[in-house]
């Protein structure tokens, strides 16, 4: 588990150093890191997607994986309103909130959630976390803990320090999927982690507009599209 180790002190430097620095910085400083933010992840979410929404076919794009989409994002979002997943997260955060005695921080939550999103969905934490199970090779999470740290960083001068405690969901999950890496492996073909990684950029886009403009969408209640999607690539159809 050195891998979860790295990555998960690597947010927790992070949202140290963010939540130091931002109290450094004006409100309108705090709104344009937040926009700055939100921007970025947009784009490098959407190059994500189009990666393999449309590649390159010998000389000419070739258009796939919308049904894909539109099918996991949208049974995905039904069976995560009816758990309703975006609750549980609150009043982790909530809890959270009362315990670091942050009761005045109203940002709290947002940002506990909007950090754990982050750096929890994508292709990087699962194949980090299952490579280093399996043959202790990091590299993966290494990676993503320097990209992880940036983020968190600016999140949390922007969001505050409720960023710091999405280190609580990434040791859960990458130091899980490591331990289970032998049983998880099979499931993870060359497929699935191409819709894993589609699904999974198109919810990092949704971040991204929430970071911009509002809690408009509620990411956590689409987070089991994540796992239809790697389902869907063991379906006799092709998306």
């Amino acid at each position: 588990m050195v891998g979860t180790i790295v990555n998960t002190a690597a947010v927790l430097a992070g949202g140290i150093c963010g939540h130091f620095f931002g109290k450094l910085l004006k409100p309108r400083f705090q709104q344009t890191l937040t926009m700055a933010c939100g921007v970025s992840t947009l784009f490098l979410s959407m190059a994500g997607a189009l990666r393999y929404m449309l590649p390159l076919d010998e000389k000419s794009l070739a258009g796939g994986g919308s049904m894909l989409v539109i099918a996991c994002m949208a049974l995905g979002g039904l069976i995560g309103e009816l758990i309703n997943i975006e609750r549980g997260f609150g009043r982790f955060g909530e809890w959270l909130k009362r315990k670091s005695g942050s009761a005045g921080d109203q940002s709290f939550v947002n940002g506990f959630l909007t950090a754990s999103v982050t750096t929890c969905v994508g292709a990087m934490t699962i194949v980090g976390a299952l490579q280093d199970g399996i043959s202790g090779d990091w590299s993966i999470l290494g990676a993503k803990s320097i990209l992880d740290l940036v983020m968190v960083m600016v999140l949390t001068s922007s969001l505050g320090k409720g960023c710091v405690f999405s280190v609580i969901p990434i040791f859960v999950i990458e130091g899980g999927l490591t331990l289970l890496a032998n049983w998880i492996k099979p499931l993870m073909t060359e497929l699935a982690m191409s819709y894993l990684s589609l699904v999974g950029s198109v919810l990092i886009f949704c971040i991204g507009v929430n970071l911009i403009w509002g809690s408009k969408i509620r990411t956590a209640n689409l987070l089991p599209a994540v796992i239809l999607a790697i389902a869907a690539a063991f379906l006799p159809i092709s998306f």
